[in-house]
């Protein structure tokens, strides 16, 4: 992970106007509000996790964050981010909701959208950027936890905070193809536990009842894309829902169950193929590993998808 600024390294008179340039390049378009009369102490790193981004600010300068209309129409990349309070409690704000965070909490929010973060002491923050699609929710059902605190005392919370702590310590010691897989892991979890939240929010309309159930669908189908015996009826029983009733959620996404966990299942065999670390390894058993045991119908599930045979993709990848 790279130092981005250390601000003992700049002399005092530079030190605000360097600290606003590194975070408007590294974080993206931002209104930073810092007292002039504060002196600012802290630093900034950044990295890359695979397609996530890992950040680490520590400081002990209060200011406040605002992500505003004006910069968003400026430049507005579909990303969300999650925060992660290692020490101190900054305080999240959007969608009318404030989050003051814990040590261990995190708490999710959406780049596309105003949000204002706080820091009225020293805090250490570990922050992680993605493209929207590798949260692997219904549409809009994110809006109901955006600025929601995500407990690190129990549930798959209790995975993830100490798994997005340690990435954020250890990035510089993992390789490019650790990363990859890593990232995939650290999204899952992260996934799960939105979706955990979600449902745990409880009173909501019946739409969002259905865009946090069907969360929890895709969550455990991403859990046992590894089981061949995964299909519609067993992920409607783990779920105390009829077959018919999960069909239709799918149906409302132009989509069917079967056609979902196929889709993820060819994801997952993309990837691995593409992973250099992973060369070695005989097509067939990639696609057993995702619960394709059928090493000709995998192949002509793999070309109807992507166009090629998957030993080709392969190739093409190296």
């Amino acid at each position: 992970m790279a130092i981005l600024i250390r601000a003992a390294d700049v002399p005092a008179a530079e030190r605000r106007e360097a600290w606003l340039s590194v975070v408007a390049d590294a974080l993206g378009p931002l209104d930073v509000r810092v007292d002039p009369d504060a002196p600012l102490r802290g630093q900034i790193e950044a990295g890359q996790l695979g397609p996530v981004g890992v950040g680490k600010v520590q400081t002990s300068t209060p200011h406040r964050v605002h992500r505003t209309p004006g910069l968003i129409r400026r430049d507005s990349p579909e990303l969300y981010r999650l925060v992660l309070a290692v020490s101190g409690t900054p305080l999240l704000g959007q969608d009318d909701r404030q989050a003051r965070l814990r040590p261990g909490e995190f708490a999710l929010y959406d780049f596309t959208r105003p949000y204002e973060l706080v820091y009225d002491s020293a805090v250490r923050l570990a922050v992680f950027s993605f493209p929207r699609e590798l949260l692997r929710l219904p549409p809009g059902a994110a809006t109901s936890v955006t600025a929601v605190p995500i407990a690190s005392a129990e549930g798959t919370g209790a995975l993830a905070a100490p798994l997005l702590r340690r990435v954020a310590l250890d990035l510089d010691t993992y390789r490019p193809a650790s990363a990859a897989r890593l990232s995939s892991v650290v999204m899952d979890l992260v996934t799960t536990a939105v979706a955990e939240r979600i449902d745990e929010l409880g009173a909501v309309p019946h739409e969002s009842r259905q865009q946090s159930l069907l969360a929890r669908v895709h969550a455990f189908i991403e859990q046992h894309l590894g089981d061949a015996a995964l299909d519609p009826a067993g992920v409607a029983a783990a779920h105390h829902i009829s077959p018919r009733y999960l069909h239709r959620l799918f149906e409302a996404r132009e989509t069917t169950v079967a056609a979902w966990i196929r889709h993820r299942r060819l994801e997952r065999c993309r990837t691995d193929l593409a992973d250099p670390a992973l060369r070695e390894t005989p097509v067939g058993a990639l696609a057993a590993r995702w619960g394709l045991p059928d090493p000709a119908h995998f192949s002509r599930l793999f070309r109807r998808a992507y166009g090629v045979p998957p030993a080709e993709y392969r190739r093409a990848c190296r």
